[in-house]
């Protein structure tokens, strides 16, 4: 529910009321999932979220922050090449974000060579869409 209402306020034009709203969604959310037991790729997503959400209120250093945990999780648990891209895609955001664009672009090009192993059309489409929103 916190996770889904978070996308929900990305997509939307925000009040600063909503912006704190979603703020403290995206961390109760990755919070939830923590306290319920849930796997790391649901711990992974979390982070990604909240590393998204500080991105689009223009705060690098919680973005990047919450990139290198997602990063950490994708390489100590050894998840799917979707969700390792996605943390790929929040470190690049970020990075990009901080003027460490050398950075970003590597974060990019390391989710892009992970594209060809997403077999889920339906996924790869959507990361191929949020990674063409990172100019570089």
């Amino acid at each position: 529910m916190l996770f889904n209402r978070v996308w929900e306020l990305l997509e939307e034009d925000r009040t600063p009321d909503r912006d704190v709203e979603m703020l403290h969604a995206a961390h109760a959310s990755r919070h939830h999932w923590w306290a319920a037991g849930a796997g790391p790729v649901r711990l992974l997503r979390g982070e990604w979220q909240i590393s998204r959400v500080y991105a689009t209120l223009g705060r690098p250093e919680p973005a990047l922050v919450h990139a290198r945990l997602a990063l950490e999780l994708s390489e100590r648990q050894q998840v799917d090449a979707f969700d390792t891209a996605y943390a790929h895609e929040a470190a690049a955001r970020a990075h990009l974000l901080a003027g460490t664009r050398g950075a970003a672009r590597r974060h990019v090009v390391e989710a892009r060579r992970l594209l060809d192993r997403i077999d889920d059309d339906e996924h790869r489409g959507l990361l191929e869409a949020d990674l063409a929103t990172i100019e570089l």
